[in-house]
């Protein structure tokens, strides 16, 4: 029997597990830099006003903020943070002068701010001390003579900790998301060249690691420019690629394609597929090196070139030979396979460039290519103005909690009222149960915290010089075990602190705790309020209604797909337009990340949200590549036409089947599709590509709907 594990070796395991080293190093330096600057100004200029602000600035992008990165990274966007903050502070110290602007003041700053978010992960990491910053200034007494003491306190402060993040214990880089694409690369790319023969449950763990919630929110590309959005596009072709590999590994046509024990593959594939490698080891060589290869031959030319072989080689009687259908078939999963890796060699490109390019084709899934900067920010924002979207969901939460709690505060001249809004800004959450669980932590621990507050104030007095000996301490006590231990500790050690820190500035009595407890109170039931009255289940409603309505134009895509290649003459119907499906990727994607982030939803399971984007990403795929590479040079027999729009509306079924549920609807009932025996005529290349697309879609989506419980209503649950 394994022996049981010493109490001492049992602590270790937890501070490792809690990340005890970052949360220490993080306190040590926000300590440094606020004590600093506090001292400083206090005792050596006697400047109470930059004394406070130099020591808030630290402690509010240091320590309420979940700035990101390595210290060189969080520094940078702490530095580029200070313009915004100093504007923010000059705009409350404005505001102050009377309740109603401050109010006005507080739900636009609120707003803009949380709705930063969508910018990607540094903004939205910044975002709590930038609208600390606000509130601090907006509150009374009105003071604008103090105006220059406020902005050079805090930008002493802020400086400070930017050098301390870089120089006192810097917070180390985490594994960049363009090694893992790489990785990714390099794994298709010996698959497809036969180097490696690896299970099918492998390469599916190979994509899983490409999920952005593996990666730190530094790491991830969430942003609107080029650069982050192409790499981000290369990690969804990465993931597909490696999916696709997988099925055909279970299958058994890579090892047909590879010349295993079918014998060698027909000379279309044999021709395209060492291409098709070599280009996922130059992606994979171009990420780690961060040059890029000259490559003597574009990829949708060699597949343009393939495709036409294969049309030349369709069969013209029912002999057995390189255009039979199983050949065929396998030819088609090659095409798949070569437009996802000629996806991952553009995105690639556009990541480690980020300049604006020429069209590339598929305009659609491409245009951001050649889109200027500013085009790129308004779409991102636009695209999030919707109530569908999360994003607006908790910027709107946020700025009326904000905007609320400046009103009461200022309406029954709280003492310290700011402190409301600090407890909003700090204990409100995505979900009302959430929230309250966090509200009923942080009363509790104030409660403690005031008590013992009151009892040092009451025991110490006037006495200032003892409370600048045991602030520093008391702050690096506060600031590491707080986060540690959870959050009514760092509720109540956070009270222990800001009455030492006041009672150094103005002549304090118990009263203070006892202001605090107040305020802490109101803030938290606006917070709960708010909560309760503002999408109170979080992103579990959302993010089964983006992916509802990502399903069913999804839906749409297959139909028009299949009209698209069907058409008569060939080339007379367009290919669909993908814009609105795209946009509702975006946001699906979005509720997802943020579900995902919540409790509930890693103790739950049900439905696999994460494959549903998946398959959606390959229909979009789908509706691109079979129109352009896929049109017949001549009409399709009528009953061939037949057999292909029943399967396309089978498939589309399937797909609004799931979207129904998805949504809590009754599903629509699934559509018999006529089992007649396979025609005499030969195969033809449309149409096997086209049937190959839609068995690969029902497969995947069949496994999602098979996993969603059967009474999935609004209320459902999902991973």
């Amino acid at each position: 029997m394994r022996a049981e594990a010493s109490p001492t070796a049992r602590i270790g395991t937890f501070l490792a597990d809690a990340g005890w080293a970052g949360i220490l190093h993080r306190a040590v330096r926000v300590t440094v830099a606020s004590a600093t600057g506090f001292y400083a100004f206090l005792y050596g200029l006697d400047e109470p006003v930059l004394a406070l602000y130099a020591l808030f600035g630290p402690i509010a992008l240091g320590l309420l903020s979940a700035v990101p990165g390595s210290g060189r990274q969080r520094a940078e966007v702490m530095l580029k943070a200070l313009p915004v903050g100093l504007a923010l502070v000059t705009l409350g110290t404005a505001l102050a002068v009377r309740t109603w602007a401050a109010v006005l003041g507080m739900l636009v700053v609120g707003f803009l701010l949380a709705f930063a978010a969508v910018a990607g992960p540094r903004p939205a990491g910044a975002a709590p001390g930038l609208q600390l910053f606000y509130i601090l200034a907006c509150f009374p007494p009105y003071a604008p003579q103090t105006l220059g003491l406020r902005l050079a306190g805090l930008s002493t402060g802020v400086v400070l900790l930017a050098v301390c993040e870089v120089v006192l214990l810097p917070q180390p880089g985490g594994a960049t998301y363009r090694s893992g694409v790489a990785r990714a690369a390099a794994i298709a790319g010996d698959t497809l060249a036969g180097r490696t023969r690896l299970p099918p449950a492998t390469l599916r763990a190979e994509g899983e690691r490409l999920r952005l919630s593996v990666f730190a929110p530094a790491e991830r590309p969430a942003g609107p420019g080029r650069a982050a959005r192409g790499l981000a596009q290369a990690g969804s072709a990465s993931r597909r690629l490696l999916e696709q590999l997988a099925r055909l590994t279970e299958t058994g046509q890579l090892h047909h394609l590879l010349g295993g024990v079918g014998g060698p593959g027909d000379r279309a594939s044999r021709w395209l597929l060492p291409q098709v490698a070599a280009r996922c080891a130059d992606s994979a060589g171009t990420l780690r090196t961060g040059r890029r290869a000259p490559v003597p031959r574009r990829l949708d030319e060699a597949i343009g070139a393939f495709q036409r072989m294969r049309m030349r080689q369709e069969p013209r009687t029912g002999a057995e030979g390189p255009g039979t259908a199983a050949v065929l078939r396998r030819q088609a999963a090659l095409l798949g396979v070569a437009e996802s890796v000629r996806a991952l060699e553009i995105s690639v490109r556009v990541a480690l460039d980020g300049r604006r390019t020429g069209p590339i084709e598929p305009r659609e899934l491409f245009w951001y290519t050649d889109a200027p900067t500013a085009r790129l920010w308004v779409r991102r924002f636009a695209g999030n103005l919707t109530v569908r979207s999360v994003q607006f969901h908790n910027a709107l939460r946020i700025a009326l909690a904000l905007g609320a709690a400046r009103l009461v505060a200022g309406s029954l001249d709280l003492t310290h009222g700011f402190w409301v809004l600090l407890a909003v800004l700090t204990l409100s959450r995505t979900t009302v149960g959430e929230t309250w669980a966090a509200m009923r932590q942080a009363v509790a621990g104030n409660l403690v915290g005031a008590v013992a507050a009151g009892a040092l104030l009451i025991g110490l007095g006037e006495h200032t010089d003892a409370y600048a000996a045991i602030l520093a301490p008391g702050m690096l006590i506060a600031f590491s075990i707080g986060p540690l231990l959870g959050i009514a500790w760092a509720q109540a050690l956070f009270t222990l602190v800001v009455a030492t820190a006041f009672a150094q500035i103005t002549p304090a009595t118990w009263r203070l705790a006892e202001a605090r407890i107040v305020d802490v109170v109101t803030g938290s039931l606006i917070g709960l309020l708010c909560a309760l009255l503002a999408w109170p289940s979080g992103a579990r409603r959302e993010v089964r209604r983006t992916m509802a309505g990502l399903l069913r134009e999804c839906a749409s895509l297959i139909r028009a797909t299949a009209a698209a290649l069907a058409a008569v003459p060939p080339g007379s119907a367009p290919p669909p337009s993908t814009f609105p499906a795209l946009h509702r990727m975006r946001l699906a994607e979005s509720a997802y990340a943020q579900f995902r982030s919540e409790p509930a939803a890693r103790a739950e399971p049900g439905a696999d949200w994460h494959r549903v984007l998946i398959a959606t990403h390959q229909i979009l795929l789908g509706a691109h590549w079979l129109p352009r590479f896929d049109l017949p040079a001549a009409p399709l027999p009528p009953d061939a036409v037949r057999r292909a729009w029943a399967d396309a509306r089978a498939t589309a079924g399937t797909v609004e089947r799931l979207a129904a549920r998805c949504d809590g609807e009754r599903p629509p009932p699934e559509e018999a599709r006529p089992r007649t025996p396979p025609a005499p005529a030969p195969p033809l290349v449309t149409l096997v590509d086209l049937e190959a697309w839609l068995l690969s879609l029902t497969a995947q989506l069949s496994r999602v709907e098979a996993a969603l419980p059967e009474a999935a209503g609004p209320h459902g649950r999902g991973r």
